[in-house]
C-alpha cells in the first residue's frame, strides 16, 4: 500500500489526541488543548535542535552552530506569536472549564524543564513536580548530567583556540555557573577581532533575549486570564512566573558589553 500524507504524519491519531474533559463540552477547551499540545511539539523540536547544536559546538563548528541556533530563534518567535491566539480566550471562557483541569498545569511540562536544564538553570521543583512520573523523572535526571549550552559554548571557544577556564557547576538553584571576568575579556577580544565567532555570540544573546520575551508574554497572558489566583498545579501562579522573568542564561555575554 502506498504511503499517503495522512499515514506518514499519522493525522488520524493526531486529531484524536484532543479530548476535552468539560461536561457539557466548553467550546474554548479545544483551543486550550491544541495550543498546549503545539507548544509541547515545539519543545520537542527545540530539544532535538539542542542535541545537534551541542555536538556542533563541541566540534568547533561556527556556521552550522549559528544556523541551528537561528532555527531555534525562529521557533521561539513562533511560540511567542501563539500567545496572541490563546489571548483571544477571555477569563470567563477559561473559567468555564478550568475546574475540569484538576491539578494539571503547564508547571508540570517535563520538556520545558529539559530546555531549562540544558540552559543551565536549576531549582528543587524541577524533579519534585515529577516524583510520581518515573519516566519523566528519569529523563530529567539524565538531562541534569548532560553538558549545558554554555559548557558546550566554552568547549567551542577552546576549539577556536581561545584558552579559557571551563565553567564550574557551583549552584543547585538558579544558574549553575558564576560569571567569569577572564571569559568576559576573551569575549570582548572576540567581538573586536573575530567576526565569525562574534556572530555566534550574538545568536546566543538573541536566544537569551528570546527566552526572556517568551517568559514575559507568558506571565502577562496568565495574569490577564486568571489574575493572582493560584495555579491549577498548586503553584503560586503569576507570582511564581514573575520570579522567572529576567533570568539571564549567558550572563557573561551581557556583562562584557559594559566594557566595550
Amino acid at each position: 500500500m502506498n504511503l499517503t500524507y495522512g499515514k506518514y504524519l499519522k493525522i488520524e491519531e493526531l486529531l484524536n489526541l484532543q479530548q476535552p474533559l468539560s461536561q457539557p463540552e466548553e467550546h474554548d477547551e479545544m483551543l486550550f488543548i491544541v495550543i498546549h499540545q503545539v507548544y509541547e511539539l515545539w519543545f520537542k523540536q527545540i530539544l532535538h535542535e539542542f542535541d545537534k547544536l551541542r555536538t556542533q559546538l563541541k566540534q568547533g563548528e561556527t556556521w552550522t552552530s549559528a544556523k541551528t541556533m537561528s532555527r531555534v530563534l525562529t521557533i521561539l518567535k513562533t511560540m511567542v506569536a501563539q500567545i496572541d491566539v490563546l489571548e483571544t480566550m477571555t477569563p470567563l471562557e477559561f473559567e468555564s472549564f478550568r475546574g475540569f483541569l484538576q491539578n494539571a498545569s503547564g508547571f508540570q511540562s517535563a520538556q520545558f524543564r529539559e530546555v531549562e536544564i540544558l540552559c543551565g538553570l536549576r531549582s528543587p521543583h524541577m524533579l519534585k513536580a515529577h516524583k510520581d512520573e518515573p519516566k519523566n523523572l528519569e529523563r530529567l535526571q539524565k538531562r541534569l548530567g548532560e553538558l549545558t549550552l554554555w559548557e558546550c559554548f566554552c568547549i567551542y571557544l577552546e576549539k577556536r583556540g581561545y584558552g579559557i577556564p571551563q565553567p564550574e557547576r557551583v549552584h543547585d538553584q538558579g544558574l549553575l555557573h558564576e560569571t567569569n571576568q577572564e571569559i568576559q575579556q576573551t569575549l570582548l577580544h572576540i567581538m573586536k577581532n573575530d567576526p565569525e565567532t562574534a556572530l555566534l555570540c550574538e545568536r546566543f544573546v538573541d536566544f537569551d533575549e528570546g527566552m526572556q520575551e517568551w517568559r514575559y508574554r507568558h506571565v502577562k497572558m496568565v495574569e490577564r486570564t486568571i489574575g493572582n489566583k493560584q495555579g491549577t498545579g498548586g503553584s503560586s501562579g503569576v507570582e511564581y512566573l514573575r520570579g522567572t522573568l529576567h533570568q539571564r542564561i549567558f550572563p557573561d555575554l551581557w556583562e562584557m558589553r559594559a566594557q566595550i
